[in-house]
């Protein structure tokens, strides 16, 4: 069974970074691609980033694009997510997710618990 296990959020004033890290077992890290979403209260979850298995390929939401950067090393079987020039429109919990490729919700068979990220203005 797969589990995904993020950290790495936290309060930051508006300008800071954060970096966000998903620890995955129960499958093979390096056959999987990844992606962060991120859900405020209200709203849809909503995709963030995605990387492929060698961690050659990525895309971004327009939203986070030249601000945030997601990277993996599949030694460590974890993905990461650097959150930089952070604005309080970024305040939501930050799910990693496995088991698919795309850009939404549905593409994805495996989740984490989420992890709450706050910027305050």
């Amino acid at each position: 069974q797969v589990q995904l296990v993020e950290s790495g959020g936290g309060l930051v004033q508006a300008g800071g970074s954060l970096r966000l890290s998903c620890a995955v077992s129960g499958r093979t890290f390096s056959n999987s691609a990844m992606a962060w979403f991120r859900q405020s209260p209200g709203k849809e979850r909503e995709f963030i980033a995605s990387i492929n298995r060698s961690g050659s390929g990525t895309s971004y939401a327009d939203s986070v694009k030249g601000r945030f950067t997601i990277s993996r090393d599949n030694a460590m079987n974890t993905v990461y997510l650097q959150m930089n020039r952070l604005k309080p429109a970024d305040t939501a919990v930050y799910y990693c997710a496995t088991g698919g490729w795309g850009e939404s919700p549905s593409d994805y068979d495996s989740w984490g618990q989420g992890t709450q990220v706050t910027v305050s203005s």
